[in-house]
């Protein structure tokens, strides 16, 4: 069974020398509704350039001295696999995100990425206890690749997955509620479709909001994204997602966990939360 207690875990994507201004003042602004915890989600050689590495890493270090989290963000976030011939593939990497770096590495590749991230993250002695693919794309090879490593937990689009030895063995069903800043009709849409999906979340046991450094251009998001955290304090107690991760654990019975399988049995694996 899953935790009783209503949770909210707010993210801030994309952290790097390039975007820390923009991170840093999206916390803010979350900050002014309620100092909570965040969950910062770090891309260790993001690929545009520019920024003070030594200033993004005083922040993140404070922000962890006041009971934030770190989570590994890909390594490159630029999606650099070879391109399918399929609709879904199309759409997925050319229409709504060019920046998977994950949704089609073989899984070597994705393995040795995610050393190289873990190894930037070692040099700080910073703890890391989740993944979170690039736009939340994991394909074959990155699944795959995960089973290779202790993360507590990784996150698609729509579920948390808690990974217990390579193995997803519980992923309670969470869009993700974030604001599609680049285009106008996204930035038109996406508030009132996230204010939708959080009433039709009111009863489960997780609310994931994300924000991207875009959103910060844009005034009426950040309006609404404190809106949304202040309305959902109402009901649900603030954590990092490892935080939750770790409530996941306490919750999980032991005869629950899934046997080790392949990349499908790490995917597919659900238990509905009540």
């Amino acid at each position: 069974m899953l935790p009783t207690e209503r949770t909210l875990c707010v993210s801030i994507h994309d952290v790097a020398p390039a975007t820390w201004d923009e991170c840093a003042r999206l916390a803010e602004a979350i900050r002014a509704v309620a100092d909570i915890p965040l969950t910062w989600l770090v891309v260790p050689a993001y690929h545009r350039a520019g920024g003070d590495a030594a200033r993004m890493d005083a922040g993140l270090a404070a922000a962890l001295a006041r009971g934030d989290e770190l989570a590994l963000h890909g390594y490159t976030h630029l999606d650099s696999g070879p391109h399918g011939l399929g609709w879904r593939d199309g759409f997925l990497r050319g229409v709504y995100s060019r920046e998977g770096e994950f949704a089609a590495l073989p899984a070597e590749e994705a393995a040795r990425r995610i050393r190289l991230g873990l190894a930037w993250f070692a040099e700080r002695g910073w703890p890391v206890s989740g993944f979170i693919a690039p736009a939340w794309l994991l394909g074959e090879g990155a699944w795959e690749a995960l089973r290779g490593f202790r993360f507590e937990y990784t996150t698609t689009y729509t579920r948390f997955h808690l990974l217990a030895g390579g193995v997803a063995c519980l992923s309670p069903f969470s869009p993700a509620l974030v604001y599609a800043a680049r285009n106008r009709s996204g930035r038109l849409l996406s508030p009132p479709t996230a204010s939708l999906l959080a009433a039709g979340l009111a009863r489960a046991p997780l609310v994931r909001l994300g924000l991207h450094p875009p959103d910060l251009r844009h005034p009426h998001l950040v309006r609404h994204a404190q809106h949304l955290v202040r309305q959902l304090l109402g009901t649900r107690a603030p954590l990092t997602k490892a935080g939750f991760a770790q409530r996941l654990q306490l919750a999980v019975p032991a005869g629950a966990r899934p046997a080790a399988g392949g990349a499908q049995a790490l995917r597919d694996w659900r238990m509905p939360w009540r």
